[in-house]
């Protein structure tokens, strides 16, 4: 699976053109999520994508809590094997984001 870094999703945050998803349940995602973010919960990846990201040639960035957590990795190997073909994982997550001063939306 492909990653990205903090600095490279800051700059892509930044410049738009980006659905970015958080793959944790949703009362992880009403406490704070990175800024722009969808909720998008690991095991609802089949029923949303059609909603969440309709166009399989968006540019995605996926994460989840941290580099320990898998929902992101699910999530994304999940979009793949549906068609989506620029699907990236912020293995750092919400904890690398948090580290480093950058707000969370809430």
């Amino acid at each position: 699976m492909n990653t990205i870094d903090r600095s490279e999703l800051h700059t892509l945050i930044a410049g738009g053109g980006l659905t970015l998803l958080e793959a944790l349940p949703e009362q992880h995602y009403r406490k704070g999520h990175l800024p722009g973010a969808r909720l998008f919960p690991h095991d609802q990846v089949r029923a949303l994508a059609p909603t969440v990201v309709p166009d399989k040639a968006a540019r995605v960035v996926v994460y989840c809590a941290s580099d320990t957590c898998d929902n992101s990795h699910q999530a994304a190997a999940e979009l793949a094997v549906l068609g989506y073909g620029d699907v990236r994982v912020y293995v750092g997550g919400k904890k690398d984001w948090e580290a480093a001063g950058l707000p969370l939306e809430r």
